[in-house]
């Protein structure tokens, strides 16, 4: 299990997720990135406009992806 903030994620806030996975953290990020999305979060509705920019290009977001994955693998694993 480890930990990433929804910043780490590409996000705007310091909410933590814990994941087996990095596929399960990126579910959970994206959960939580719709529920900011529905209240109307405007800080959460930029960081998602930013990263709706990286998606325009694959190069770009496949890129972005393996960075993040790379941050992932690299986290402690909680005992």
């Amino acid at each position: 299990m480890k930990t990433m903030t929804c910043k780490e994620l590409g996000g705007a806030c310091d909410m933590e997720f814990q994941a087996d996975s990095f596929d399960e953290m990126t579910r959970l990020s994206k959960a939580h990135g719709t529920e900011m999305f529905k209240m109307g979060d405007k800080e959460h509705i930029e960081a998602m406009n930013a990263m709706m920019e990286f998606m325009h290009n694959p190069g770009d977001m496949q890129k972005w992806m393996d960075e993040k994955r790379e941050l992932f693998e690299s986290k402690p694993s909680l005992a």
